[in-house]
């Protein structure tokens, strides 16, 4: 039934701009990648239980060649099952549920890398298409410009000059048209693959809002994969901790035999055996994970100065971006809107066109950085969404 689901969603897909939820979604579900991490887990579970399983017994069977009339010649068959000393057993189930914790985080890991990677590719798909979408906008302008200068019969020297240099400004235009048309193919080759399906389409629409504070975002960074893996190793060293001092108790093996001999009485023999853990070699292994877990600890606290220091990094490239793209559109667009009404009738009447088309390609620039900081900022909040382990 989930197959069907995904299938018919697929097909949705196909037909309509998929939404980044939607692609976030349908990638955390059939992601390759994904899937590798969660056969291992599941695979796991069999070393799980066979870890609170009994070792094999053994069955073996002898004779001799002592004549049948003597007492000694027998044939014999022996069971001989081994019993590991209390604690054993459940040792061995800590550490495999450890290792399976493990798995789960990184499973968890690779999700929230995922998510990211697809949320900056698609905000680069954003900003790629705004980018298109104003640079068509003054091609079309400059056309519009090149031809009403074109309409006056005045053959004045600066006039055509002008002409010229809007020209050449509709040239390089086109030239970042095509460039910013390829790059947007490739960026959703891209995100196709990490999302493990086909996009063809993206319904996304981003702007800037009110900017977060420290404490709110930094808050979350209590459920940071890289930590809460940190911690998971910390919990198998103590588990392979606790495995080697039970280990240092002796297993102990049962035996039982019965010998057929052809002209005497049969018989039963029994028996007990212990292991005997006189070389030391498990207190070595003790020592051995007792250091391991001091360097695991000291690894968490570096991933912990690690994570505050990158998350401050990139709240200050958010701050940044905030204060560019306020910038842009409280000072600097208010000024070249005003600039525009001085010229726009100057040009309407066969006017300079130099002036015309230096403040246009101001005003694009302009246009294009608040654009690539709307798209920044976002990238940077996917960052730190990243950090704090968020899905979405």
């Amino acid at each position: 039934m989930k197959r069907i689901f995904v299938l018919l969603a697929l097909l949705g897909f196909e037909l309509y701009a998929q939404t980044l939820d939607a692609i976030i979604t349908q990638a955390l579900d059939t992601n390759p990648s994904l899937e590798s991490i969660s056969q291992r887990i599941k695979a796991n579970k069999s070393a799980i239980d066979i870890s609170n399983q009994f070792a094999n017994p053994s069955l073996s069977f002898t004779a001799n060649t002592i004549d049948p009339s003597q007492a000694m010649s027998q044939k014999r068959l022996t069971v001989q099952q081994k019993l590991p000393f209390y604690g054993k057993r459940d040792s061995l189930l800590e550490l495999s549920r450890a290792n399976e914790e493990i798995l789960n985080v990184s499973l968890t890991q690779a999700k929230v890398n995922l998510v990211n990677e697809i949320k900056n590719q698609a905000y680069t798909i954003w900003e790629l298409e705004q980018l298109l979408g104003i640079i068509m906008q003054y091609e079309n302008l400059t056309k519009q410009n090149i031809e009403l200068s074109e309409s006056y019969t005045t053959t004045s020297k600066n006039q055509h000059m002008g002409i010229m240099s809007a020209q050449l400004s509709l040239t390089d235009l086109q030239i970042q048209r095509s460039v910013l048309k390829s790059k947007i193919f490739t960026a959703y080759a891209r995100l196709s693959y990490l999302s493990g399906f086909e996009v063809k389409e993206l319904d996304i629409n981003i702007e800037i809002g009110d900017m977060p504070s420290v404490a709110s975002l930094k808050s979350g960074l209590v459920n940071n994969p890289d930590l809460a893996m940190k911690d998971k190793k910390i919990a198998k060293n103590q588990a392979m901790i606790n495995n080697a001092e039970v280990n240092n108790y002796p297993d102990i093996n049962i035996l039982g035999a019965y010998s057929y001999r052809q002209n005497f009485d049969d018989y039963l023999t029994f028996g007990v055996g212990l292991s005997l853990p006189i070389y030391s070699t498990e207190d070595y292994k003790e020592q051995e994970q007792r250091t391991l877990i001091l360097a695991s600890q000291s690894l968490k606290k570096d991933t912990s100065l690690k994570v505050d220091a990158e998350f401050m990094s990139i709240y200050m490239q958010m701050r940044s971006e905030h204060e560019i793209y306020h910038l842009i559109h409280d000072d600097a667009l208010p000024q070249i809107a005003h600039m525009f009404e001085l010229t726009n009738s100057s040009i309407s009447t066969g006017g300079d066109l130099f002036m015309y088309i230096d403040i246009l390609i101001q005003k694009l620039k302009l246009e294009q950085k608040s654009i690539s900081a709307v798209a920044s900022y976002h990238r940077a909040n996917a960052k730190i969404s990243a950090l704090r382990g968020e899905l979405k």
